[in-house]
């Protein structure tokens, strides 16, 4: 009777440890999405306000159907989710790209803006990042790590 209770307290203490782990993994992964959905919701808010100011004419501080002058506030480069920053070449890699408020300049009709997330990625060294490309009328976004 008592290497039966033995067997079952260890049987039980492992199959504890094992759910433990198991909600642990699905633990990192839900954190890793969700930080990957808030910083695409970013992208695609700084987007529309990149549009925006497109379409706006100078006279009401706008870009006038151009994206030169238009920068991230110094509030929209940093936040709980990430740092974001533009450019006018396409970005790639993983590494990690610190928020920036440069103004844009030499845009040929569209412009890229990078978000660095605040969770590891998907190869376990970077940060979840992402970018989206934005034109007059449409913003497409690609998930790099």
């Amino acid at each position: 009777m008592g290497q039966q209770q033995l067997l079952m307290l260890g049987l039980t203490a492992m199959i504890v440890i094992l759910a433990i782990s198991i909600g642990l993994v699905v633990f990192n992964s839900s954190s890793i999405d969700a930080n990957r959905n808030a910083v695409i919701s970013d992208l695609v808010l700084y987007g529309t306000k990149a549009q925006r100011y497109f379409r706006t004419s100078t006279t009401f501080r706008g870009g006038n159907r151009s994206f030169d002058n238009f920068y991230l506030s110094p509030v929209d480069t940093g936040n709980a989710n990430g740092s974001y920053s533009l450019t006018t070449s396409l970005p790639s890699g993983n590494t990690f790209v610190p928020g920036s408020a440069t103004k844009v300049s030499g845009s040929s009709g569209f412009i890229y803006i990078i978000g660095c997330g605040v969770e590891t990625g998907d190869d376990d060294t970077n940060p979840v990042k992402a970018f989206s490309r934005i034109t007059r009328d449409s913003i497409q976004t690609v998930i790099l790590n």
